[in-house]
């Protein structure tokens, strides 16, 4: 009886102490909502809302406001977003998309020492700079390394790379091109600014010079669309068509079903989506309730980041050590499973964990095709959107 009692008095002393400590917490973000990559930026932030939402719900009277502005995915805007979430006193930021928005964000969240996270942002430079307040859930060469395998596993021995001369796309196709060409594959660049919208002239050139088994994209969602539309007028004799970010989406597939079929991108998991955690469950029946649809791999890193950053706000809150400057050594502590696999941070703020998947688009699903072992679908190949 002593010990029931014990454990009752010991209950109610921790809820009073939770109650006492209960706090409204403000986060920010800066998103691409409109604009060329705000599919992306959307899903982010569906992402987000979702682990606002599953925070909210299960953490008593300790809640996450956040406070989210559109940058347009303009470097300019995602600085002056900062700013602006500086002046309104937010714990932290999740950070947009693209390496060239998020660094000159993060350069800015760190004069201010607010600790920033973000999943759009794969740079190499970006954890070369001893910030102490940046962290990212993904980088490049967790794309590279699912690239790869899957050419490996196609036996390719051509290929054309087609990329963005923006840094992190870049940094993608002359890595890939030191390790493909060290095994004896055929790899030819083509570099294009990003300003460009007629692709015709590099596909004629892969079609006649080339002629080389796969198309490799390393750039983002305007970018796909025309050098999967140029393919499609001039017809190369190749077998596949490959890209990385922002590809195999749900949301692609919708918006372009003329173009998408065959096409393979980098993936976390298939689409529909089916969970066997207990926390992926919960997330895709949030995420469903709020948004009417199926989650996708963007949304899920989304969910991600939003929720380690909450849970490392949660315990510095508790440790008192929040508005003493204490989150981003809190956010580095982290280490558990989630449904992008097991992240952890090193002393650059990356996590060393990171590995990607590759899902094609086929028909109405996307299905998981490599690494072979995690395969949820069998590979189409060769198969193009033509």
């Amino acid at each position: 009886m002593k010990l029931q009692l014990g454990k009752i008095l010991a209950l109610s002393a921790a809820l009073l102490a939770s109650s006492a400590g209960a706090e409204e917490f403000l986060v920010g973000a800066h998103m691409p909502l409109t604009g060329n990559l705000a599919r992306s930026g959307s899903a982010f932030n569906e992402g987000i809302q979702s682990a606002v939402d599953m925070f909210n719900r299960s953490n008593g009277k300790n809640t996450i406001k956040m406070v989210t502005i559109d940058d347009e995915s303009a470097p300019a805007k995602a600085v002056a977003a900062v700013e602006k979430l500086k002046s309104e006193n937010v714990n932290a930021i999740i950070g947009g998309y693209g390496s060239n928005i998020i660094g000159p964000a993060s350069d800015a969240a760190n004069r201010y020492n607010i600790t920033y996270i973000t999943a759009g942002a794969v740079s190499n430079e970006l954890t070369k700079r001893g910030y102490k307040t940046f962290f990212r859930i993904n980088n490049t060469r967790g794309y590279e390394l699912a690239v790869e395998k899957l050419l490996l596993e196609m036996k390719v021995k051509s290929i054309s790379i087609v990329y963005s001369t923006k840094e992190a796309t870049t940094e993608l196709a002359k890595d890939i091109n030191k390790s493909l060409a060290a095994k004896g594959i055929k790899v030819t660049l083509h570099a294009f600014d990003p300003a460009m919208t007629d692709f015709k002239p590099v596909i004629n050139k892969i079609k006649l010079q080339d002629k080389s088994e796969v198309i490799l994209m390393s750039g983002y969602e305007t970018d796909y669309v025309g050098i999967i539309r140029a393919a499609r007028v001039l017809k190369p004799e190749i077998k596949s068509i490959i890209g990385v970010w922002s590809l195999a989406t749900a949301k692609m597939a919708a918006d372009f079903p003329d173009l998408m079929p065959n096409v393979i991108g980098t993936a976390m998991l298939p689409f529909p989506t089916e969970y066997s955690s207990a926390e992926g469950k919960q997330f895709a029946e949030t995420y469903k309730r709020m948004f009417g649809k199926e989650v996708d791999y963007l949304a899920q890193f989304g969910y991600v980041k939003a929720s380690l950053l909450f849970e490392a706000i949660l315990r510095a809150h508790t440790a008192g050590t929040l508005k003493k400057g204490g989150l981003s050594e809190e956010l580095r502590s982290t280490n558990r499973d989630t449904l992008i696999g097991r992240v952890t941070f090193d002393a650059s703020g990356d996590n060393p964990n990171f590995q990607h998947r590759m899902g094609q688009h086929q028909g109405s699903k996307i299905v998981i095709v490599s690494p072979a072992a995690e395969a949820s679908g069998a590979l189409k190949y060769p198969a193009v959107p033509w």
